[in-house]
C-alpha cells in the first residue's frame, strides 16, 4: 500500500478521463473566452468612438455658441500685422530684391501668401478652413528664377505654419527614376523623405514619363507622387517645373497631376534691359563694381547672346559675369604682377572693378567665332 493513498494505488487520480472529446471541450472553452474578450474590445472600441464623437458635438455646439454671440465688428488683427509678424513680408521683401522684373510671378506669389493670410486669421476666430492646395506648377525657360521662387515660397509656407521646415529639395528623372525593376520605388520614396516637411521641386518633369514606351520605369515614379500628393498634401508641398509647351502635354498624358495642381505660374523670359540689371544685383552680392561705362558693352553682348542656341536667361548672366570676372582678375594681373605698375600694388577700386575692356573680350568672341562650331556658355 502506498503512503498517503488510503486506496493502494493511483488507479483514482483523473488523468483526463478517457472521453476522445475531452480535448474539444477544451479547445470550445478557450474559444468561447477567446469570444468573450474580442466583444468586450470591441464594445470598447464602440464607447471609445462613441465618447470622441460626443466630445466633437459638444466642441462643435461651443464654436456655434461662440460664433453666433461674436460680434461682426470684433476685431481680428490687420493683414500687415499677420504679414509682418508671421515673417512673411520679409520673404517678399526678399523675393523683389533677388529677381529682377518677372511681376505676373511676383503678383502670383503675392496673391499665395494673402490667401495664406487671411485663412490664419479666419482660424484664429474659429471660422471653418481647409488647407488649400498648395501644389504648383512652374513653366517657362531655365534661368527665369523658378528655383528661387521655389525656395521663398518654402520659406513662407514654414513661416505660415503649412510646412515644418520650409526647405526645398530640387529632383529630376535621374533622383527618382532607378534603370532596373525594383529601384524606381525606393529611390522615389528616398527623395520624397528627403523633402518631408518642405518643397519637392521636380525639374524637367516631363522626363518622367515616355510615351512611346508604357513599361518606361518612370510611371511608377509619377503613381507614387500622386499617391503622397493626395495623402500627403499637409506635409508635402510637390512642384512641378519645366517648359511651357512640354509640361503641357506632359499634364494631357497624366490628368491625375494636372487636377492635383492649384497653383499654376507662368515664368516669362527676361528682356535684354532686365538681364543687365541682373548683372548689376550678381555684382552687388560680390561686392564687385561694374563701371558705368561698361553696362552699355554688357548688354550688347546680351543682345547678341539671346540671338544664339542655349541662351538661359540669368544662367547666361551668371556665366557672363563669371567670365568677366576672371578677364579683370587677368588684366590685373598682368598690370600689377607682371608689368609691375605702381611697384605691383594694386587699390581696392581696382580690385573690385569690372570695366568695358572686362565685357568686350566676350563680345568680341561672339563676332569672331562661327556659331555653328561654338557652344557658348
Amino acid at each position: 500500500m502506498s503512503d498517503g493513498n488510503p486506496f493502494g494505488g493511483k488507479s483514482l487520480e483523473y488523468t483526463g478521463g478517457s472521453d476522445p472529446n475531452n480535448a474539444n471541450y477544451v479547445k470550445l472553452s478557450s474559444a468561447l473566452n477567446e469570444a468573450d474578450i474580442e466583444r468586450r474590445k470591441i464594445r470598447e472600441e464602440a464607447e471609445r468612438r462613441e465618447r470622441a464623437a460626443e466630445i466633437r458635438r459638444e466642441e462643435l455646439m461651443e464654436k456655434i455658441a461662440y460664433m453666433k454671440d461674436m460680434p461682426d465688428d470684433k476685431e481680428a488683427g490687420t493683414v500687415d500685422d499677420f504679414m509682418f509678424k508671421e515673417g512673411v513680408q520679409d520673404q517678399l521683401d526678399k523675393l523683389d530684391r533677388e529677381l529682377v522684373g518677372l511681376v505676373p510671378v511676383k503678383s502670383r506669389v503675392k496673391e499665395i501668401a494673402a490667401l495664406l493670410v487671411l485663412d490664419k486669421m479666419r482660424r484664429k476666430l474659429g471660422f471653418e478652413t481647409a488647407v488649400p492646395s498648395l501644389h504648383m506648377s512652374f513653366t517657362g525657360a531655365p534661368g527665369t528664377g523658378k528655383t528661387t521662387v521655389a525656395v521663398r515660397m518654402g520659406q513662407i509656407l514654414a513661416k505660415m505654419g503649412y510646412s515644418r521646415r520650409g526647405h526645398v529639395v530640387l529632383a529630376t528623372r535621374d533622383d527618382l527614376v532607378g534603370q532596373y525593376v525594383g529601384h524606381t520605388a525606393p529611390k522615389t520614396k528616398e527623395m520624397i523623405k528627403k523633402a518631408m516637411g518642405g518643397l519637392l521641386l521636380v525639374d524637367e518633369a516631363y522626363y518622367l514619363y515616355n510615351a512611346a514606351n508604357d513599361r518606361d520605369y518612370g510611371q511608377e515614379s509619377i503613381e507614387i507622387l500622386l499617391n503622397v500628393m493626395e495623402n500627403n498634401s499637409e506635409d508635402l508641398v510637390v512642384a512641378v517645373a519645366g517648359y511651357k509647351d512640354r509640361m503641357d502635354q506632359f499634364f494631357s498624358y497624366i490628368p491625375g497631376l494636372m487636377s492635383r495642381i492649384g497653383n499654376h505660374i507662368d515664368f516669362p523670359n527676361y528682356q535684354a534691359d532686365e538681364l543687365v540689371k541682373i548683372a548689376g544685383v550678381m555684382a552687388d552680392q560680390l561686392e564687385y563694381d561694374i563701371r558705368d561705362d561698361a553696362y552699355p558693352v554688357f548688354k550688347d553682348y546680351i543682345e547678341k547672346r539671346m540671338e544664339l542656341p542655349y541662351f538661359s536667361n540669368a544662367r547666361t548672366v551668371r556665366n557672363a559675369m563669371d567670365r568677366a570676372r576672371m578677364n579683370s582678375a587677368i588684366r590685373i594681373f598682368e598690370k600689377y604682377a607682371i608689368e609691375g605698375k605702381d611697384g605691383g600694388e594694386c587699390t581696392v577700386s581696382d580690385l573690385m572693378a569690372i570695366t568695358k575692356d572686362d565685357f568686350q573680350l566676350l563680345v568680341d568672341e561672339i563676332d569672331n567665332a562661327d556659331a555653328e562650331k561654338v557652344i557658348f556658355s
